[in-house]
């Protein structure tokens, strides 16, 4: 269904559609999951990069924080792009049940 699109009047309101996906990510003492968020711009704000995806959980806390994401014209591209970020960088934070976030903590 691609006629969401047509619904935005203006593209200042940014309409997206999201997508969800989750991953798990090896750290020093277990894993723990990554949820990717990627959104479908109804109008790109540039020609070529109307998918933008980006985890839920920062990265390299210690040293420099950093959250995975990435653009593309593609929502694989985007998708990809995000995974490789991910894959990057350690996880630092405190530590979690395997896969398991705290109720209400942020990662």
């Amino acid at each position: 269904m691609e006629d969401w699109k047509f619904t935005q009047k203006d593209p200042s309101e940014a309409l997206a559609k999201l997508h969800f996906f989750s991953v798990k990510k090896k750290h020093a003492s277990g894993e723990i999951e990554a949820r990717i968020t990627v959104k479908e711009f109804a109008t790109a704000k540039t020609t070529d990069m109307k998918f933008f995806a980006v985890a839920d959980l920062h990265l390299n806390q210690k040293t420099m924080k950093f959250q995975p994401c990435g653009w593309a014209e593609t929502m694989m591209g985007a998708l990809t792009e995000c995974l490789r970020n991910l894959r990057k960088f350690d996880y630092e934070g405190h530590e979690l049940s395997p896969a398991t976030p705290e109720c209400g903590a942020e990662p």
